[in-house]
């Protein structure tokens, strides 16, 4: 993608948080990447007034139903990190008497 500079202003410490965290040549992409988050999150938005006017707007009780799925989403990845750090450590205890 071709790119070109603008100049955008911004308040000064919140640059220079942002340019002591991404270090020297990350400014430009950081900010590049929070734009185009935001434009997704625009699209996004957009997306649910759509379907909002089409379907009418979420239920309290679709609202708990996806907060339900999204936990238990988030509890069954919790649960397959730990069963794997387990394997891991496993390996490694066998490496380490194989040794």
């Amino acid at each position: 993608m071709a790119t070109k500079k603008y100049t955008v202003t911004l308040p000064e410490e919140l640059a220079e948080a942002i340019r002591a965290e991404v270090g020297p040549g990350g400014f430009s992409r950081y900010v590049t990447q929070a734009i185009e988050r935001r434009r997704e999150q625009d699209r996004l938005g957009e997306l649910v007034d759509w379907l909002e006017t089409e379907y009418g707007p979420v239920t309290e009780e679709e609202l708990a139903a996806a907060e339900a799925e999204r936990k238990e989403i988030e509890r069954a990845h919790a649960e397959r990190v730990r069963a794997e750090r387990v394997t891991e450590q496993q390996k490694a205890g066998q490496e380490r008497h194989v040794a």
